[in-house]
């Protein structure tokens, strides 16, 4: 049996959004963030994602599991890849920069020096970072906690895509739940049975070991619960002529205001990045030294 997310019915304004129009607004609004590294440009899709968000009406407790995630994503991207080593800004920061800190360590077996060379460009672009990450995860972050999974699978089909791929992406958004509940079934099981997860110790190759009753049952659930539905799919002909939906859904005129709402961001998004030629990274001259 699949399982979902934990979405329930709000009566939000966004529920009211043909879903359709939900996927096309949220790639619209992706293809346009990541375009620019300008947080003067970032904080208008910033505050469009958070008006965005708030549509949905869900509160903090209902996906904080996701938020989580995000933030710890986001903080090891920006302090590892940013303040740390630098690479996400190169090719994006000019110069050398304005330094605020910089120190040197050698580590003595392999004679390897590592340098931290903090500068003011680069903070500022760790912040351009993050204003751009949260407002791409505040768009599809909610998705799943605010759409009704019965139409996944149509709102995929709406878009042009054939049947076999939107009924996949169907099943692929359902994995993450389904797995976690059957997770959660083997660990109540196992527990019955006298398993203690709690004192799961030892080395790497023990631990490993001690785990197997959970992952084993979980593993061979997954296959063959993935063949069953193949073959029940196989067994019904699926994919030999094109296939109707149950539930169904109808644009309405903000739909349509969404959609072009959408176009005219990502057209509004080339033009001033490829024509203007604006957007590049941007640091306000009042934070640099004089």
């Amino acid at each position: 049996m699949l399982v979902t997310w934990p979405y329930r019915h709000r009566h939000s304004p966004m529920e009211r959004i043909d879903p359709r129009a939900r996927w096309i607004f949220s790639f619209l609004f992706l293809f346009s963030v990541t375009m620019y590294w300008d947080l003067r440009f970032l904080l208008f899709f910033f505050v469009t994602a958070a008006v965005w968000y708030s549509l949905a009406r869900t509160s903090f407790k209902e996906t904080w599991r996701g938020w989580a995630f995000v933030f710890f994503l986001t903080g090891m991207l920006v302090v590892v890849n940013t303040i740390i080593t630098g690479g996400g800004a190169a090719g994006i920061v000019p110069g050398e920069g304005h330094t605020i800190y910089s120190f040197s360590v050698t580590i003595p077996v392999v004679n390897w020096t590592v340098t931290l060379n903090l500068t003011i460009e680069r903070l500022w672009f760790a912040i351009c970072q993050i204003v751009r990450m949260l407002s791409i995860s505040a768009v599809f972050l909610i998705i799943p906690y605010s759409m009704d999974p019965k139409l996944y699978g149509f709102s995929f089909r709406g878009l042009g895509i054939p049947d076999r791929v939107a009924f996949s992406m169907d099943l692929a958004i359902r994995y993450v739940p389904t797995l976690a509940r059957d997770f959660q079934v083997t660990l109540d099981a196992q527990k019955a049975r006298g398993y203690e997860l709690e004192r799961v110790e030892g080395g790497l190759i023990t631990q490993v070991r001690r785990i197997a009753p959970l992952v084993v049952p979980v593993t061979m659930g997954a296959i063959i619960s993935g063949e069953d539905m193949a073959n029940a799919m196989d067994l019904r002909c699926f994919g030999i002529k094109p296939r109707t939906w149950v539930h169904t859904t109808e644009y309405h005129w903000w739909d349509y205001a969404l959609i072009i709402f959408g176009v005219i961001m990502i057209l509004g998004s080339i033009i001033l990045r490829y024509v203007v030629g604006t957007g590049d990274f941007w640091v306000p001259t009042w934070i640099l030294p004089g």
